[in-house]
């Protein structure tokens, strides 16, 4: 609800500060006065198009501010949580428009562009006047209107939820044929590279192991002459053997004599003596496997050779040949295997269409159930508006496959015909003005309990109607009030009398300069308001009283 509207310098408004509350209010004044100013600067807030022409003759720039009380869980809740921006408590909404043209906005007091003020301005107010192409003359807004009205909350989320899981499994199913057509296209040269890898049969590792057992080829000789000399070494007669064995026979006489004090002694010359026996037998063990292999340096050449030349045509390192060949060898099969594979996304993909279908035709059901409730309705309330040859009918076009969607599989508009035998067309185009906005009216009358928008502004609804047809248009604005705040720019006394709260606007002069003044008016006040609207220049007698049984009727 719109609780306060601030203006400042905007045309011929120097400052303004207005407070609202529930239920119907009207504005009303000279023509001229300055009534569609108030909502320009509305509109300015709401982000409607800026126009420098806006901006006070004089001033450096325009400044609207608008405050509204949300309920918890209302859409411009989820737009300000969505741009990071506390969501708790009013609702703030400014828009500031320089002389030269340019425009900022900001949303709770934080900077937003202009896209996201109007986001948020549509989730709060709905202006309808007989030229605004927005709200219900939108035809991008019937079908959701509709499921608003039926009450299709439960069969939209499951057309959602399933056209989810089709387009999912579509995309699934579509990803895996191409990647087929491409395997496919290059099949041959993966079987080559999978038998190529197969007759390798590179090993976790063997590159490392098989340069290490050249480095140690390639230097046998070396490494065989160094080993016979430390074996030698070892062996000679005044070598490590025969001086631990010697030390061992001397210590071993005078054992019993020393107590315990040679004990650890002899051991560790006991483990030299099995330690160097050890070694000797190594170096004899591994002197024995050099000569043999001495003729495998070829060999080692060879292999190596050859995983490093597979290394290089795949561009990888060559340990990493074997999980190569797995990943090659797990793609030919899956490819010799895909047609099974195909046919099972393909079939998860029929089957998620078939889920969306039925979904889909029940909400289509629903909704032609939902648009006959509706023109029926509407039929009924045109008839006092003076509209009673006017038919209105909800189309439902079925939408082709490649257009379904989450909304479902048709396109939704409201038509009108105006006079028996007259073709069907959008509202727009066959409804004169004023027809335009009483049936925009009836439209509301009828949608009031389904529009989550809690403030609604009509611009001179009861245009080019009076006497019985302006009361039924004051009783309908005066039914939406009960349960949404209306705002109502009017040139009807009988619709000024419906509104809760009276708002006059008025030029004054200050001198050389003109300004638009609103005022709240009294219960005195608004009789002389509407006696002038209803006699003209000259207030009447006759107009008071006029006045008096429209403000306390019967």
């Amino acid at each position: 609800m719109l609780t306060g509207l601030t203006i400042r310098d905007v045309v011929l408004i120097d400052r303004l500060d207005l407070a609202f509350g529930p239920g119907l209010a009207v504005l009303t004044g000279e023509t001229g006065a300055g009534k569609s100013i108030l909502l320009d600067a509305l509109g300015l807030a709401l982000g409607a198009r800026a126009d420098s022409g806006l901006v006070r003759n004089g001033a450096k720039q325009a400044v609207v501010t608008a405050s509204f009380e949300v309920p918890d869980g209302h859409g411009s809740q989820d737009i300000l949580e969505e741009m990071g921006i506390d969501a708790d408590g009013p609702v703030i909404l400014r828009r500031i428009l320089t002389a030269d043209g340019r425009s900022r906005a900001f949303a709770n007091d934080e900077p937003v562009n202009v896209a996201t003020l109007k986001r948020l301005g549509e989730t709060l107010v709905e202006i309808q006047g007989q030229f605004d192409q927005r709200g219900l003359m939108d035809p991008a807004t019937h079908r959701e209107t509709l499921d608003q009205f039926g009450g299709h909350g439960a069969l939209l989320e499951k057309v959602g939820r399933t056209h989810a899981s089709w387009s999912a499994a579509r995309a699934a199913h579509r990803k895996a044929r191409e990647e087929l057509e491409r395997a496919r296209a290059d099949e041959e040269l993966l079987r080559h590279n999978v038998e190529e890898l197969d007759a390798a049969a590179p090993e976790e590792g063997e590159e490392t192991r098989l340069a290490s057992d050249r480095t140690l080829l390639a230097n046998a000789a070396q490494i065989l002459e160094a080993m016979n000399g430390a074996a030698g070494a070892l062996e000679a007669e005044d070598g490590a053997e025969q001086a631990v064995a010697t030390a061992q026979r001397i210590l071993e006489r005078v054992r019993d004599r020393a107590g315990d004090r040679l004990d650890s002694v002899i051991d560790g010359l006991d483990r030299a003596a099995a330690e160097i026996q050890e070694a000797q037998h190594a170096l004899s063990q591994i002197a024995s496997d050099v000569e043999a292999d001495s003729g495998r340096l070829e060999e080692v050449d060879d292999r190596l050779h050859l995983l490093r030349a597979l290394a290089r045509k795949h561009d990888i390192e060559a340990d990493r040949l074997p999980e190569l060949h797995r990943a090659l060898s797990a793609r030919l099969a899956a490819l010799d295997d895909a047609g099974g594979g195909l046919a099972d996304l393909a079939h998860v993909e029929e089957s998620s269409r078939a889920d969306y279908i039925e979904a889909g035709k029940a909400l289509t059901e629903a909704r032609c159930i939902a648009a006959a409730k509706l023109d029926k309705a509407l039929t009924d309330e045109l008839v006092p508006l003076k509209l009673d040859k006017a038919q209105v009918k909800t189309r439902l076009e079925p939408l082709d496959e490649n257009d379904w969607g989450a909304a479902g599989m048709e396109r939704v508009s409201f038509q009108v015909s105006t006079n028996p035998g007259a073709p069907f067309g959008p509202l727009a185009r066959i409804a004169s003005g004023g027809e335009l906005s009483r049936f925009l009216l009836a439209l509301k009358v009828v949608l009031s309990e389904a529009n989550p928008v809690s403030t609604l502004v009509f611009d001179e609804v009861d245009s080019g109607v009076g006497g019985a047809v302006a009361a039924a248009v004051g009783e309908r604005l005066a039914r939406l009030g009960s349960d949404t705040q209306v705002l109502v720019v009017t040139h009807s006394p009988q619709v000024a009398a419906r509104g809760l709260r009276h708002w006059h606007v008025a030029k004054q002069a200050d001198g050389e300069l003109v300004k638009t003044a609103v005022s709240q008016l009294e219960q005195g006040e608004r009789r002389e308001e509407l006696a002038r609207m209803l006699s003209g220049a000259t207030v009447t007698d006759e107009a008071r009283a006029a006045a008096d049984s429209l403000l306390n009727p019967a």
